[in-house]
């Protein structure tokens, strides 16, 4: 099924999801990769407030290249999404609705993410110059000193992405492989 949605959205959008749907973005979502999400897991041990409001939001594992003159944002693809598990719980807990990013999760996050009504998106690897084109506005918001991996906060425009795990418990990455094999 193919879905437009409007983000941040509510958790009753998210629980309509499928893994499978594709899905167009349009809204305000912010980025964050490894380092950026270590700052964010040591303020909250600390008793701080995080720089962005966690609730409803979604989280972009990006790290974009440096913008050409006259772009916005220079080249937009996802990051391996396994190397924020360690931290994506906590966020998830804490109201986290959505991630962006490729590659498959453990089996903490895939239960947080079914627990908390959450969803996990992948974008296309490798399209990063034309996942770009879907940012239509960046701002440094958090942890400027990261440079790349500084928190963003972005508008986009039917970005484009596939639901891998959804609020019940489906995994495109497992059930893809199930039916690839009932079909041999």
């Amino acid at each position: 099924m193919e879905r437009h949605i409007n983000v941040p959205c509510s958790k009753q959008e998210l629980a309509e999801l499928r893994s499978g749907d594709y899905v167009y973005l349009t809204g305000t979502i912010y980025t964050a990769r490894d380092a950026a999400h270590k700052r964010m897991y040591e303020a909250l041990e600390r008793g701080e407030e995080l720089p962005i409001d966690i609730e409803g939001s979604f989280i972009y594992y990006l790290g974009p290249t440096p913008a050409r003159e006259g772009m916005v944002i220079g080249s937009a693809g996802p990051t391996t999404s396994s190397r924020m598990d360690k931290y994506t719980p906590k966020l998830l807990s804490l109201g986290l609705a959505g991630m962006i990013g490729k590659g498959k999760r453990n089996d903490e996050v895939k239960a947080a993410v079914t627990e908390y009504g959450s969803v996990y998106f992948a974008a296309v690897g490798g399209a990063g110059a034309l996942l770009s084109k879907c940012i239509k506005e960046s701002e440094v918001i958090a942890y400027d000193d990261l440079g790349t991996e500084a928190i963003r906060k972005l508008t986009v425009e039917d970005l484009p992405v596939i639901v891998i795990l959804d609020t019940v418990g489906g995994n495109l990455y497992e059930s893809a492989v199930e039916d690839f094999l009932a079909q041999q």
